[in-house]
Formats: structure tokens, C-alpha cells, sequence
């Protein structure tokens, strides 16, 4: 059933602070639009209201992760990112076992427009030393992520998520494991890497090309840091192209760190899709993914486009 990434981030969340004593929740004043709410109803003791104030809830998680806590401090992806400073040097740089959820990730989120939207936050993550980044596509995998975060990983993370809500993608059996990507259909003629809210659009996109006589793999590459060099390589010889797609902007994002691997690994063509170096704008989630082309038909035409 499709669900929004962050709703089931706020059930998995309650499901791990039932378990794990140690998980903590911080939010700034978001917590019924980041999903933490549901943590704080049954955790209230154990859940932080910081307000308005991202920088003062990433020091205060930081301090309470060196103290043996794991928290998971939430707000929008820009807002939360937009403390960059305060994440590098009091996460990042003493590796503080912090969890930053950065929710309504991409122009996904539909009205409330560019102020609102995460189009950077991927290339601004990836580049800091110790920290993990990770993008899940649909309800399962956001359940299996932050159970991995709370009670199995050591070390910064990044968690982006949606407001949209996900199809159901993952297959029958699917476990979650850092650094690794998950094929979702078999092709030979041109390998689609998609992200988080894109994943549904490039299979639908391949079904479409299907019945053009177009092959299309589709990879699922929820973990973009520590990124699946393996697969990509495997896809690059087997397929000879790929092809990217992400609710990002097209500087810095998982497109980018697709074409790094195959360009000290295995040179092969790469056409990178996403937000055209531009800001995001207000609209439905729906006339916007149909605007940028991030949708089933529009990946089906820009993956035509690179097939030429």
C-alpha cells in the first residue's frame, strides 16, 4: 500500500523506542509534519521539542549521541541542511552516532513550494567525512532503515524522505544492507539508477519502453553513501549505459556519485536526470513531477532521448 517515506519513518521510529531504550527523538517544531509525533505520544519522556532553532537541536543531539543515546533529530531536508555548519563540526567531525531526518525532501512536496523543498541536501551530505546517506523508495525500506540506524550502525546518517506517498517497490524477502542496491528488473540494453521518489517513475518507465522493444534495468539506489560501486560497475559492462534520475537538483546528487564511479572504473555513458541546476516552484506533486520529467512517461522520454 503506498505510504509516504516519512509517515513510515514515524511508525518505525516508535517501533525501535520500543526496544531500544537508548533511541531519543529531537524536532523543531515539525514534529506532526516530520511524522516524529508518533514517537513523542508514546515516548514523551524521551522526546525533545527544540522549536524553531535546527543548530541548537543538532549541538544538543550531538551531545546527547556522546553520551550513549541515539538520536534522531528531524525537520525538512532545507531547514535541517541549512544548518550545515553546526552538522560538519558537531556531528561529522567528532563521528557522533547522530541520525538526521531531513523530510518533504525534492518538489515532491507539491504547494508549499521552493522555500520548503530539499533540492541541495544530498550534495551538501556526501560531502562530509563520516557520515551516511541514504534515500529509501518505499514504506519497507524506511522500516528496515531506521531499525539499522538505531540498533546496528555507529556514526553519522542522513536519512532523506518524502511527503508523497511511495508505491510499494521492494521484492518479496527484501533486507535492507548498507552500501548495497537491489535490482528491480532485469535489462540489457540500458541500466536506469533511480532514488527515493523517482524509483516508482523509472518502473513504470521501463513497463512503457517494454512494449517499445526498449530493455531497461532498473536498479533501486537507496544507499548513495557508502555508494554500491559494485553494481554500478556490473550494469555499466553489462548494460554499456546508464541512466540517472532523483528529486535533486542535478549538482552533487546520486547521479553525480553514479558518474564518479563509473568514471575512475569503468567509462561508460552516463545521462544524468533531475532538477536542471534550478530552484523548485509550487504546484502538485503531480503537475511538478510531470514538469521535470520525473515521472513514468517523462523518464520514458528522457531515456529515449539518451538512447537517441
Amino acid at each position: 500500500m503506498a505510504k509516504a517515506s516519512r509517515l513510515a519513518f514515524g511508525e518505525a521510529l516508535a517501533e525501535v523506542g520500543a526496544k531500544n531504550q537508548n533511541v531519543v527523538a529531537l524536532d523543531a517544531d515539525l514534529a506532526k509534519s516530520t511524522m516524529s509525533k508518533i514517537f513523542a505520544d508514546q515516548f514523551p519522556e524521551r522526546f525533545f521539542e527544540m522549536g524553531i532553532q535546527e543548530a541548537n537541536m543538532i549541538g544538543v543531539a550531538a551531545g546527547l549521541a556522546l553520551s550513549g543515546k541515539v538520536p534522531f533529530c528531524c525537520s525538512f531536508a532545507c531547514f535541517v541542511t541549512g544548518r550545515y555548519d553546526t552538522i560538519r563540526i558537531s556531528v561529522a567531525y567528532p563521528n557522533a552516532n547522530v541520525r538526521v531526518i531531513g523530510t518533504h525532501a525534492g518538489i515532491g512536496i507539491g504547494e508549499d513550494g521552493n522555500s520548503q523543498m530539499g533540492l541541495e541536501d544530498i550534495g551538501l551530505m556526501r560531502g562530509l567525512p563520516n557520515m551516511v546517506v541514504l534515500q529509501p523508495a518505499d514504506e519497507v525500506e524506511t522500516k528496515q532503515m531506521i531499525e539499522f540506524l538505531a540498533n546496528r550502525h555507529e556514526g553519522p546518517a542522513y536519512v532523506r524522505l518524502t511527503r508523497q506517498k511511495l508505491a510499494d517497490v521492494s521484492p518479496d524477502g527484501y533486507q535492507f544492507k548498507l552500501g548495497k542496491s537491489v535490482v528491480l528488473r532485469d535489462g540489457k540494453d540500458v541500466t536506469c539508477f533511480a532514488t527515493g521518489g523517482t524509483v516508482q517513475g523509472a518502473v513504470a518507465a521501463a513497463e512503457e519502453l517494454a512494449g517499445e522493444g526498449i530493455d531497461v534495468r532498473v536498479v533501486n539506489l537507496s544507499s548513495i553513501k557508502p555508494i554500491d560501486a559494485d553494481i554500478i560497475v556490473k550494469c555499466a559492462k553489462e548494460t554499456g549505459k546508464l541512466f540517472t534520475v532523483e528529486d535533486h537538483n542535478i549538482i552533487g546528487g546520486m547521479g553525480t556519485a553514479v558518474a564518479e564511479v563509473v568514471t575512475e572504473k569503468c567509462p561508460v555513458p552516463v545521462f544524468r536526470w533531475g532538477l536542471p541546476d534550478v530552484f523548485g516552484e509550487s504546484g502538485s506533486p503531480e503537475a511538478l513531477y510531470a514538469k521535470y520529467q520525473l515521472d513514468g512517461p517523462g523518464i520514458a522520454a528522457k531515456i529515449k532521448e539518451f538512447l537517441g
